[in-house]
């Protein structure tokens, strides 16, 4: 089973679906050579793309271009279907840093092809995901920092406060979609700056003074 630590308690919750906002930040979606998009990019990860501080993201031989990826990781922690925005935080156990890990080459093929970025998006070890911080710790989740470095060099730098779709109108849009349950975790975009990574990478992703998450990169 594969679980989430939580902050503070010895509780491992296991992990449900994970939902993914693609493009939900403006500078993103234009360096991906797009425009912002009128509705939602939703697509989704399995519990078997989780990988914990320390662990490793592993290259699968099918694709030779792995991007990462840093974002806001909203954990749901009561049932929620059909909430208004103004109920939405109340479904919110915590937060953490997590990496959106991507297979470019194939994203872009399935692009092409008008074909699901399931491959690209859910592969084995694609979502590392740092400790989660209960909800009370964090004061304003829309004013968070992210922060990605790479070898030490800082790749992605970004605030939540630039999110198209904010947490409470993205929690009460998804739950018109799906049920979400406790342990569902919503990875909530990423800032621009994405980009290449290599075997013997090490990346340190953070949220100053909330959360932190270190991973390598390996072939598989």
């Amino acid at each position: 089973m594969h679980t989430l630590h939580i902050a503070g308690s010895d509780e491992r919750l296991p992990v449900g679906k994970m939902l993914c906002l693609g493009k939900n930040y403006e500078k993103h979606a234009k360096e991906m050579g797009g425009d912002v998009p009128a509705d939602p990019v939703i697509f989704m990860k399995p519990a078997t793309a989780l990988v914990y501080d320390g662990g490793q993201v592993l290259i699968p031989a099918i694709s030779n271009d792995l991007h990462h990826e840093v974002e806001l990781v909203v954990v749901i922690g009561s049932t929620a279907r059909d909430v208004a925005e103004a109920e939405a935080m109340n479904h919110v156990l915590g937060y953490a840093v997590g990496l959106d890990m991507t297979l470019r080459d194939l994203q872009s093929a399935a692009k092409k092809r008008g074909e699901p970025w399931a491959a690209a998006k859910g592969f084995d070890t694609s979502a590392p995901i740092s400790t989660v911080v209960p909800a009370e710790r964090v004061p304003d989740p829309a004013a968070l920092e992210l922060r990605l470095e790479v070898g030490g060099e800082v790749r992605q730098h970004g605030f939540t406060r630039d999110m198209i779709l904010g947490i409470p109108a993205t929690i009460a849009y998804l739950s018109r979609i799906f049920t979400l349950e406790r342990g569902d975790c919503i990875f909530t975009g990423t800032p621009e700056g994405v980009g290449p990574v290599h075997p013997g990478d090490a990346l340190h992703a953070t949220i100053p003074g909330m959360a932190e998450l270190r991973v390598s990169v390996a072939r598989r």
